[in-house]
This record gives C-alpha cells, sequence and structure tokens, in this order.
C-alpha cells in the first residue's frame, strides 16, 4: 500500500486464511454454553460455478481424499447447485464430528485453491441447531478471513432471527474473528449444509 492508497482510503485485502476454520471446534463449546446451539455435523463450501475439465478434475480429487476417511456419515462431498447459480460441496457427518468436518471444509477449499479456483471461493458454513429446532450457520467468509453466525427463522419466507446472530456474535467474540461489518453479514437462504 502506497501513499495513495492511504490518502484515498483504499485498503489493503486481507488475505485469506483458511487456518481460521480451525478454530470452529472449540467456538462450537462457547455456543452450546451461551446459545445452546449443538453442531448438526453438515457443512459445505460455496463459490462461484465453475465448468469444465480442471474442475471435474479437482472435484474427483476431493472426492478421493474425503473418501479414504471410512468414518463419515454418507457420500464424501456432494455437489449441489442453488437457484442463484452458486454451486456447494456439502459434507456431512455425525454431529459429535465437528473436527473432521472442519478438515473435510479446509481440504475443499485448499484443493480449490491450490488449483486456481481461489477467486471463485466465496465462503464455508458449518451448522447448528439448538433443542427447539432453530438452525444456525457460522459462516466464514473467504476473501475477508472472518465469520458471521446466520439464523433463518423457521417457516416460510426469508427472515432472519437478527437478535439471536447479534447475541452470537457477542458470546464468540474470543473464539472467531467475527466480521465486524453487519453488511457483509449476507444471507445464504436454502444453504445445502445448513
Amino acid at each position: 500500500m502506497g501513499l495513495l492508497d492511504i490518502l484515498l482510503g483504499r485498503t489493503k485485502p486481507v488475505a485469506p486464511d483458511l487456518d481460521r476454520l480451525f478454530a470452529l471446534p472449540s467456538a462450537a463449546v462457547t455456543l452450546q454454553a451461551a446459545a445452546g446451539f449443538t453442531p448438526t455435523g453438515h457443512g459445505a463450501v460455496c463459490f462461484a460455478t465453475v465448468e469444465g475439465a480442471a474442475f471435474e478434475q479437482t472435484h474427483r480429487e476431493v472426492q478421493a481424499l474425503l473418501d479414504a476417511d471410512a468414518d463419515r456419515n454418507g457420500p464424501p462431498v456432494e455437489l449441489h447447485r442453488d437457484e442463484f447459480g452458486y454451486s456447494w460441496l456439502v459434507s456431512r457427518r455425525t454431529p459429535d464430528q465437528l473436527p473432521q468436518l472442519v478438515n473435510d471444509l479446509h481440504a475443499v477449499n485448499s484443493s480449490m485453491e491450490v488449483n486456481g479456483f481461489g477467486p471463485q471461493l466465496l465462503c464455508s458454513l458449518a451448522g447448528f441447531q439448538d433443542p427447539e429446532g432453530r438452525r444456525l450457520a457460522l459462516v466464514y467468509l473467504y476473501k475477508r478471513g472472518t465469520f458471521y453466525p446466520f439464523a433463518p427463522l423457521p417457516g416460510t419466507g426469508e427472515r432472519r432471527d437478527n437478535p439471536l446472530e447479534l447475541r452470537v456474535k457477542a458470546a464468540l467474540a474470543d473464539d472467531l474473528r467475527i466480521e465486524q461489518d453487519l453488511s457483509r453479514w449476507f444471507p445464504v437462504w436454502g444453504a445445502p449444509g445448513l
């Protein structure tokens, strides 16, 4: 960053730090104590849809890597495309396997990054649920290196539980690097893995 960038108010983008995903298991302990949410065992990586042989090869590599782990709940990783044109690689584990789920998410992100698809990566999420059935995702913004909570309200319609999201933000402030710009807390309606 040069003097001109400082004067014009430009900031240097934060470099992605995928190792921050490894803070999720300890944050889950805090989340359970503070709000009663426990892991569902489901998580996903979202990226701008990519076509072609290079992506298909990367997808096969990720599946082979995660297939080696026989202690999993379902297929290694499933590819879904949503109604907005984004793709999701979804991993499913048992609820007590959050560290393994985080390893899956890290492996998917790393494989895509190494194979040149880093610019298409958008976010990763891990799903949580409380005893009342409310859902919550802790979303990692790849390009910002930060997390935020997303809590859709049950029922029809696209509404969020903003008070819950703010309580989770406050509870996890010491565990995760929380995105402070609330306008970047993008809704992930109908996200697989949530």
